[in-house]
């Protein structure tokens, strides 16, 4: 299962919208406290539409609490700071990719002690980061597509219509 790690998060609306995309991708959403929001929060809500409630979460008080609960896991740490990309790692079948705080991102402390796990999305010089949501699934998906898309649709289908055979 691919699990969907975010440190302190700030923004309601992006933790919906990570929500939402854990929910379509099968993932787990991990919320590592403090929350710069309360999850009952209306754009949380709107962000998540009417999938939050089918969503896998976990909440964890801190950041140790979540590693004890997790040990030996394969944790992938998405910083502007890391020197490879996140297309150069390979993604294991139970994975967990943690993104930091909108402001922020992952405290240094913690980047260190992990620098082989620490992966980047390439940018334009000069430019400072995406948006978590937009990140998170970036990377969420390119995991999933790694581990060939377990147990998730290939095909769409049409409402009204057929496609031609």
């Amino acid at each position: 299962m691919l699990h969907i790690v975010l440190h302190e998060p700030e923004i309601p609306s992006n933790t919906g919208n990570i929500g939402r995309t854990c929910l379509c991708l099968g993932a787990a959403l991990h919320l590592i406290d403090p929350l710069g929001f309360t999850l009952n929060e209306k754009n949380l809500k709107r962000a998540g539409l009417d999938y939050w409630d089918r969503l896998t979460l976990f909440r964890w008080r801190t950041y140790e609490e979540f590693l004890e609960a997790h040990p030996g896991a394969q944790i992938w740490y998405a910083t502007t700071k890391a020197h490879q990309l996140y297309t150069d790692v390979h993604y294991g079948e139970e994975c967990y990719l943690m993104f930091g705080k909108e402001s922020a991102g992952i405290p240094e402390e913690i980047l260190v002690k992990n620098e082989e796990r620490c992966v980047r999305l390439p940018m334009m010089p000069g430019e400072r980061s995406l948006n978590l949501s937009n990140a998170a699934a970036i990377m969420a998906y390119e995991a999933s597509r790694q581990q060939g898309f377990p147990g998730l649709l290939r095909e769409g289908v049409l409402h009204r219509l057929s496609w031609r055979e």
